[in-house]
């Protein structure tokens, strides 16, 4: 596939915080990604990244993903991921799990018909 085709392949216009791992740099470092497709995306970061690097980018809903850095121009970069994913479900809601919910955002105590865990207000 050449440029001009590479251009044509869909693409999902967003902005979602991720976290990147680069081959040969300790931790993870903090970074926006632009836009979205199944075979790769682009990424913004204050960071020295060259075409060709090894990443790992942790996308929201999707974990962890293998790629290469295939540009780099000022401080945003393309990435081309080693396996397709579905770039869809980074647009999905998280998933909630009662312990990590807010109370706030938790539905009322249920099952107690006392009224024992209910406060007057």
């Amino acid at each position: 596939m050449n440029a001009s085709e590479n251009r044509q392949i869909g693409r999902d216009s967003l902005f979602l915080l991720a976290d990147l791992r680069l081959d040969g740099a300790a931790g993870e470092f903090r970074i926006k990604v632009r836009n979205l497709a199944a075979g790769g995306m682009m990424g913004e970061a204050q960071l020295r990244i060259l075409p060709g690097a090894q990443i790992a980018v942790n996308i929201r809903n999707i974990g962890w993903v293998e790629g290469s850095v295939a540009w780099v121009q000022d401080n945003r970069f393309g990435v081309a991921f080693r396996d397709e994913i579905d770039p869809k479900l980074a647009r999905e809601p998280l998933a909630e799990s009662g312990e990590h919910t807010p109370r706030h955002l938790r539905p009322p105590l249920s099952g107690d018909s006392s009224g024992k865990f209910l406060r007057k207000v």
